[in-house]
C-alpha cells in the first residue's frame, strides 16, 4: 500500500537516531523502518539509527537534547495521550503502516482447551476475534510488547502469545489462529528543542507526502 505521511515540522536533519518500543520483532519496529526508509530517501546521505526501548515511555527518556531524535508511538497505545500532552515534545508527523501479521502463536501443540495468553495492551481486543474454536481463555497476561509477549510463550510461562510474524520467528513460535495485520496510525514526536529550531526559519512548513 501507499503510506502517507504528513509532515508538520520534521527538520533537515541528516543524523537523526529514532526512539521506539522493543525488543526487536514489534510493530512499532517495522514502523520506524519505514519511517528510517523515508529520511534516508528523503536525504540519501543521512545517517538514521533505531534504538529500541522496553517501553514507549523509557524511549522518550532515552531521547538526548543535544542529537536530532524522534519518538516514534503507536496510536493504539492507550497511554500515548501522555506524549501529546508532555510540553517537551512536539508532534512533527504522523504516517498510516500497517502492522506485520498479527496472531495467536505456541511454543508447540497446545496441552489445554484454556491457554493463558500474553499480550500487549494495545492489541488486546484481537484475542477473541483470532482465538480458535474449541479453545476458552483462562487469562491474559500483559506485556510491555508483543516481542515480550513471544519472549514469555517461548519460555512456557504462558501458553500462548498474541505476537506478530517477526516476533513468532525470532522465538520459534508457531502460529495457531489466523492472521491478519492492523491498519495503524504512527505519531512522530521530537524535542520541542529542535522543531522550535524548525518554527524559527520556516513558521508554515506543512506537506502531505506519499512515501514511496
Amino acid at each position: 500500500m501507499d503510506n502517507s505521511l504528513l509532515n508538520l515540522g520534521i527538520g533537515d536533519w541528516h543524523d537523526v537516531i529514532i526512539h521506539t518500543l522493543g525488543p526487536s520483532g514489534t510493530s512499532s519496529e517495522a514502523a520506524a523502518g519505514f519511517f528510517a526508509k523515508w529520511l534516508e530517501q528523503r536525504h540519501p546521505e543521512s545517517c538514521v539509527r533505531i534504538k529500541l526501548n522496553d517501553s514507549y515511555e523509557n524511549a522518550c527518556s532515552s531521547m538526548e537534547k543535544e542529537t536530532p531524535a524522534v519518538l516514534i508511538v503507536a496510536n493504539a497505545y492507550p497511554e500515548i495521550h501522555n506524549f501529546y500532552m508532555e510540553p517537551r515534545l512536539n508532534l512533527v508527523a504522523t504516517f498510516v503502516f500497517d502492522t506485520p501479521l498479527y496472531g495467536l502463536a505456541s511454543k508447540g501443540p497446545l496441552t489445554t482447551s484454556k491457554p493463558t495468553i500474553a499480550t500487549h495492551p494495545a492489541p488486546r481486543l484481537l484475542i477473541e476475534e483470532l482465538l480458535p474454536r474449541g479453545l476458552e481463555i483462562d487469562s491474559v497476561i500483559l506485556t510491555l510488547s508483543t516481542s515480550a509477549a513471544a519472549a514469555a510463550a517461548a519460555r512456557s510461562e504462558v501458553d500462548v502469545a498474541l505476537t506478530t510474524e517477526v516476533a513468532a520467528k525470532i522465538h520459534d513460535l508457531h502460529f495457531i489462529s489466523n492472521t491478519r495485520p492492523i491498519r495503524m496510525l504512527w505519531s512522530v514526536f521530537t524535542h520541542t528543542h529542535w522543531s522550535a529550531r524548525l518554527a524559527e526559519t520556516d513558521p508554515f512548513r506543512l506537506s502531505v507526502e506519499l512515501a514511496l
